[in-house]
């Protein structure tokens, strides 16, 4: 008999790499219902839309849409309420809170943890000073957040089982909750092989006056700016990629949204342009055009680096964290030595795309394809079942 699957999420309020991974499970497991704290459509992929979805009680107290980071203190409490009676398995994907859930007797945790919380540890002290709140609100912060360590903590005994997203979470993992992890590389959707629609007219010299005829409203010109993308949070320092570029005078796009949007183009030159949301189709196009991507932070895993590299662009990134498990020096990118916007600068001064072969870029990208990663994940489980069954 097949057992009765639940599958637990944060929150769905955005769209970055934990998504996707959820995105994938729920393809695993096509009849598992979604638990998360708050689910919002406008701001999560569309691919969740029409999913059996089930949001926390938090999600109906009035006037906190947009502000869910104000209900802080009470999400412990909200996903332990989470009923997950009836369900044999329950796997949860967790940067923070599902982790934490309580599951009855009987019943398997599966836990895909892509990093201890940052707030809670690593970036617990940035954390504080970046949060767009009065004095006093910070200064009561730290002692909340005391708590919530302590909660979190003791969460993360809960899960029968922990999967991550790389070596680099893996040792997170150890180094906070003392907690072995096994390593399934997350998805990362391909691109078609093929060149799209736009690069074929600019190859052919077409007048751009027929790109209104079906064409990705994303329409560039190819390796004529550099790109780089993604959520726009702090601790992913998109200003040191901004300074850089405003002081070269370069085209640079970036795609994403987040609260380091103001802020960046305070900081921003005359050629960079914030493009705010795209569409998969639109992201693609734009790595296609571009002479690569910049990825010069820490990342837990980093997929869109990766997804740069299945378009067959080379990466410039920070030689630390997931990017350099996932970046080949020489190969499909280099690295930077150093978080500086002088490094970037002196790195994009001395880019020469000769260097680097598209299509071993793409077969590199390959091997982390959304295929690969439920083929692992469901071979994980089959071997976990058989050494603890429920």
């Amino acid at each position: 008999m097949e057992p009765r699957v639940a599958l637990v999420h944060d929150t769905l309020i955005q769209d970055g790499g934990g998504e996707r991974v959820l995105a994938a499970l729920q393809e695993l497991f096509p009849r598992a219902p979604t638990f998360t704290l708050f689910y919002d459509p406008e701001r999560a992929h569309t691919c969740f839309v029409g999913k059996d979805i089930r949001a926390s009680g938090l999600q109906h107290i009035p006037f906190f849409r947009r502000h869910e980071a104000w209900l802080l203190p009470f999400m412990p409490m909200a996903v332990e309420q989470f009923d997950f009676s009836g369900f044999d398995l329950v796997i949860s994907s967790c940067s923070s809170f599902a982790k934490g859930i309580i599951v009855p007797p009987g019943t398997r945790h599966v836990c895909y943890l892509h990093t201890p919380t940052r707030f809670l540890w690593e970036d617990r002290a940035s954390y504080v000073s970046e949060l767009p709140q009065p004095l006093i609100i910070k200064r009561l912060l730290p002692f909340m957040l005391h708590r919530l360590r302590v909660w979190d903590r003791l969460a993360a005994d809960r899960p029968d089982v922990i999967m991550t997203n790389s070596e680099t979470s893996r040792e997170r993992i150890r180094r906070y909750y003392g907690r072995a992890a096994h390593v399934i590389s997350p998805p990362v959707d391909l691109p078609p092989p093929t060149q799209d629609p736009a690069s074929m007219l600019f190859a052919m010299n077409v007048p751009s006056v027929l790109f209104a005829m079906n064409v990705p409203s994303v329409r560039t010109e190819p390796g004529r700016y550099w790109l780089t993308g993604g959520r726009l949070v702090g601790y992913k320092r998109f200003d040191l990629t901004v300074r850089a570029f405003a002081k070269l005078n370069l085209p640079l796009k970036i795609f994403g949204v987040g609260p380091e949007l103001k802020r960046l183009r305070r900081l921003a030159g005359a050629q960079t342009q914030f493009l705010g949301r795209v569409t998969d189709a639109e992201k693609t196009t734009l790595y296609q055009n571009a002479v690569g991507f910049l990825h010069p932070h820490i990342e837990d895993f980093g997929i869109t680096a990766l997804e740069a590299m299945a378009a067959g662009k080379p990466v410039i990134a920070y030689g630390k964290g997931g990017g350099a498990e996932t970046v080949k020096d020489g190969v499909t990118g280099q690295f930077i030595e150093a978080q500086t916007w002088e490094d970037i600068g002196d790195a994009i001064i001395r880019f020469n795309p000769a260097h680097f072969d598209a299509a071993a870029i793409r077969a590199h990208a390959a091997q982390f394809a959304k295929d690969r990663f439920k083929e692992q994940f469901r071979t994980f489980l089959e071997t976990s079942y058989a050494s603890h069954p429920v």
